[in-house]
Formats: C-alpha cells, sequence, structure tokens
C-alpha cells in the first residue's frame, strides 16, 4: 500500500474543534454541528478537537469521555486509566460495582443538566506521544501506532511546522485497507 497519512486524514477545517474553555453542552453542539456538515458517504466523527488560548490543539474529547464526564466518580475510579477498566472483569463484577458505588443513580435528564456546564478541560484527554504521526508518513506506519497504542485516530503533525493539521482516524484507514483487501483476487 503506497498511501501516505496525508491522503486519508481529515484536515483540521473539517473535523469537531472547541476551545479548552467550552462546556460539554458546546462540545456536544459542536459535534453534532460537523456530523452534519461532514461527507455523508463517510464515517461520522466521534471526537472533538480542543484548542488553547493560542489556538493549538492540546486535547481531544471522544464520545467515551463524554459519557465519562457526565459521572463524577469514574474520576476517582478510573484514575490513572485511561483505556477500557474493563480489565477482564465479569459482567456481574461490574454490575455490582455500579450498584456498591452507587454510580449513575440520578435521572439521566438531572445528571446531564448537571454536567452540560462542566468546562471540557477538565475531561478532555490530552494526547500522549504515541498519538502523533507526521502527514508525509506511510500509511503502514499509521496502522502500526494505531494497533499498538489502541487508538481511535492519530493527530496528524507537518513535517515542517510540527504542527498539526489534522487527523488520521481509524474508520477512514480500514476503509483503505478493507478496499485493497476487496481487490485481492486469490
Amino acid at each position: 500500500m503506497e498511501l501516505l497519512i496525508k491522503d486519508l486524514m481529515i484536515p483540521l477545517s473539517e473535523y469537531a474543534t472547541v476551545s479548552k474553555t467550552a462546556t460539554l453542552n458546546e462540545a456536544v453542539f459542536a459535534l453534532k454541528d460537523s456530523q452534519e456538515k461532514f461527507d455523508k458517504s463517510r464515517y461520522r466523527h466521534r471526537a472533538i478537537l480542543v484548542y488553547d488560548e493560542n489556538n493549538k490543539i492540546v486535547g481531544k474529547v471522544s464520545q467515551l469521555d463524554i459519557l465519562k464526564s457526565l459521572e463524577p466518580k469514574y474520576d476517582d475510579l478510573l484514575t490513572g486509566s485511561r483505556r477500557s477498566f474493563n480489565m477482564g472483569f465479569t459482567r456481574n463484577f461490574q454490575k455490582s460495582m455500579l450498584e456498591q458505588l452507587r454510580l449513575w443513580e440520578a435521572p439521566m435528564k438531572q445528571i446531564c443538566k448537571k454536567a452540560a456546564e462542566k468546562s471540557v478541560e477538565s475531561f478532555m484527554t490530552r494526547p500522549e506521544e504515541g498519538e502523533f504521526i507526521e502527514a508525509d508518513a506511510h500509511l503502514n506506519e499509521g496502522i502500526h501506532q494505531l494497533v499498538l497504542g489502541n487508538h481511535q485516530s492519530l493527530l496528524v503533525i507537518s513535517p515542517d511546522s510540527k504542527e498539526i493539521i489534522g487527523i488520521l482516524r481509524l474508520t477512514d484507514v480500514f476503509e483503505a485497507v478493507a478496499g485493497e483487501i476487496a481487490e485481492c483476487k486469490l
């Protein structure tokens, strides 16, 4: 496969972004707005990029981050864990945690109303070193990073300025690879 990262990336101008001072409510609307404007033949966006006062991308908010932000007790429960908390726990154990820790007890409407004014900065995920890739890197390198890091996306940087210029989504990489597989003849 001769594709480069820049061939599959979504430019920042086409992606949902909000300021780190935005509220959860503003972030959700930014995501919905970008999904409506995005090419309908492609997968919808599932994250929001967060910028600082200098318009530099400093974080990302995924759909999972938004859901976690609704239940404040997850902050203590998931400290130090960026990924799934499952860790092989049985469904019965997970259910007992839900009951013992009294998670999600309030009505959903009340939970959402309370969380709507929460600052994006308080629950965004700051990207780590393994979540960046240069635009002129080969797709094979991107696949390697996505797989080893168990990432849904990578932030694409300009090889010259090292500025973030886009996002490489797992869904777009999969579509490209699936297309190549489909073209293979046995």
